[in-house]
């Protein structure tokens, strides 16, 4: 693919991610670990750099240290050829606030713009799985002449109160904008969805520092892109347009599910159902698609190991994701996902989970419909998301949807273990 030399690439890493405590207790969210071996930032990263985009400026804020690590060890680019990934700390260039709002976090780095001079910008987030030929984006945005263009997809009107809603005339251009509304606005001719933001802009240049400039100066502004920016740019006349993310080709891409699809994994529940879409025997999203590659870190470890073939303790593993490093000693799991260097020992039983780097399962124990983080010993004997009350009891967090999420550093008790006679 052609090198978009005059496009600047810049991402948004530095949010909180409150609505994925506790997996954000330690780190930012676009470092929390996403399909084994992966990162949730390597997604928004992959696409740039497989549709020939490799001036990327990664801006960061909160615990981002082990984002710093990753970004360091895994996305080297080729400074030769005038390439790079460089991360951006909040530096409080103009004055000693934190970032205020995702305009604010650009408006505080404008420096790297001037500094470039591209012509067009690529605001995007970095906490989406996704894929995306952003340079399809890029032309239909020059082709429309276009201020700003924003990626749109439906989403169902229950869930479109989390996102920037969105109505357009019969050229795609943005007529109104409802930022998460309580009576989401449906989509004429589908009823039950909304036209929802996705969150990734491309601007021309001087549109966004002119309007991130004007931004800054309104004191009664959240300095927010979807609250304040975008809504002031549709009212002013600006060339405001959406792209519709379901024309967005990618190779390797065959299946009508796979085609648009695109998670905000924001919260625990969106997070664990995006990790159950990776496990089916056709997955709705298929990290196997060797056209539009995903890549990450290269963990030095040796494969994944299968042992003990006896009756009851046979180390299996079925509709499941198994990173190197693992070993499945006597075990049994079913639709998980296992990063790696994960230990799962006889006669446990796991179903329905993801464990993060280095766990390890102690025999007899029976884990379903549960995330455990990194590093922490699950006890013999332990049950976890078999009982939500008594999970919640013991501390653990528990979503909505029933997922039970034991949180990095979390010590178990022996005396929370429980004989393994649930039958299955």
């Amino acid at each position: 693919m052609a090198i978009h030399k005059q496009v600047l690439a810049m991402i948004l890493a530095g949010g909180e991610g409150k609505r994925l405590f506790p997996l954000t207790l330690d780190r930012a969210k676009p470092a929390v670990p996403f399909g084994g071996k992966y990162r949730i930032i390597d997604f928004v990263l992959n696409n740039f750099a497989n549709s020939g985009i490799y001036q990327v400026k990664i801006l960061t804020q909160f615990k981002s240290d082990s984002l710093n690590r990753h970004i360091a060890r895994t996305w080297p680019m080729g400074p030769f050829f005038g390439h790079y990934t460089d991360l951006v700390p909040a530096q409080m260039r103009i004055d000693k606030e934190w970032y205020l709002g995702t305009a604010d976090a650009i408006y505080q780095n404008l420096n790297l713009i001037y500094d470039d001079m591209p012509d067009i910008v690529c605001v995007f987030g970095g906490d989406h799985i996704y894929r995306m030929d952003v340079s399809q984006m890029v032309a239909t945005h020059r082709e429309k002449n276009a201020d700003v263009t924003i990626a749109a997809i439906p989403v169902p009107v229950e869930r479109a109160r989390e996102f920037g809603v969105i109505e357009v005339d019969e050229d795609f251009r943005i007529i109104a904008w409802q930022e998460k509304p309580k009576n989401p606005k449906e989509m004429p001719g589908r009823p039950g969805f909304s036209l929802c933001s996705m969150g990734n802009y491309i601007f021309q240049r001087e549109a966004l520092i002119e309007e991130t400039e004007r931004d800054a100066a309104d004191t009664s502004s959240k300095h927010d892109f979807g609250h304040n920016v975008i809504p002031h740019m549709i009212k002013s006349g600006r060339a405001v347009y959406a792209y519709d993310f379901y024309t967005n080709e990618i190779p390797g891409v065959t299946s009508e599910e796979e085609q648009g699809y695109w998670r905000d994994v924001g919260d625990i529940d969106s997070y664990w159902e995006a990790h159950m879409d990776l496990v089916n025997v056709s997955p709705v999203f298929n990290l196997y698609n060797g056209e539009w590659p995903i890549r990450t870190h290269s963990y030095q470890a040796p494969p994944a190991k299968f042992v003990f073939d006896e009756d009851q303790r046979r180390g299996t593993a079925t509709d499941s994701l198994v990173s190197d490093g693992c070993i499945i000693s006597g075990g049994r799991l079913h639709r998980c996902v296992l990063s790696p260097h994960v230990r799962i020992n006889s006669f446990s039983h796991i179903e329905d989970s993801i464990l993060m780097h280095g766990v390890n399962v102690g025999r007899y124990a029976v884990i379903k419909k549960a995330i455990i983080d990194k590093g922490v010993e699950i006890p013999p004997n332990t049950q976890i998301g078999v009982d939500t009350e008594e999970d919640k009891a013991r501390g653990f967090t528990v979503s909505p949807g029933g997922v039970t999420v034991v949180a990095k550093g979390t010590v178990l008790s022996t005396s929370s273990q429980r004989p393994a006679s649930i039958g299955i």
